[in-house]
């Protein structure tokens, strides 16, 4: 019998190239660009001199009790306390989640959590939370990866609301 493993999940969650053309689909203008891998913010910045507008951060957050899962996405300077996030939503504790359960809900793998992968939560199992900033029009751009850690795509604030 050729089954996968119990284990695996066969899914089809899109990638860089689909998600570009989900965003040339829906009318998304989008500029992108390529660099070395990163795996954290401070990693990425030096590839960033020349973006303006806000460079997300985002952190992928299960809720202990609950289960709940949660997509914060804040701009890349701003201090995140896990434990004020906690109250804002109602949550009892908020941890990271784990990297198989982020790859199951949004199909990305570590290092490369980003709101654009909400396109793969299919069951809307994952909650966005955004920072402010990043929605109330104060930046005319946003940039996130293009569901992978080797390039940052930006787009207007417009079109991420």
């Amino acid at each position: 019998e050729n089954s996968p493993p119990k284990s695996v999940t066969i899914t089809s969650h899109m990638g860089k190239q689909e998600l570009f053309s989900f965003f040339s689909d829906n009318g998304i203008n989008y500029d992108n660009i390529d660099h070395p891998e990163v795996f954290t913010v401070d990693a990425m910045m030096p590839y960033l001199t020349n973006i303006k507008g806000a460079i997300g951060k985002n952190l992928f957050l299960k809720d202990k009790k609950t289960k709940a899962l949660y997509l914060l996405t804040a701009n890349h300077d701003r201090e995140v306390k896990l434990n004020d996030v906690a109250k804002a939503v109602g949550a009892k504790e908020l941890r990271f989640a784990d990297t198989e359960l982020m790859y199951e809900k949004l199909g990305v793998r570590e290092g490369c959590v980003t709101p654009f992968a909400l396109v793969n939560d299919k069951a809307n199992d994952v909650t966005l939370l955004v920072d402010k900033l990043l929605v109330s029009g104060d930046v005319e751009t946003v940039s996130f990866h293009p569901l992978v850690n080797t390039a940052t795509t930006t787009i207007s604030s417009k079109d991420f609301n």
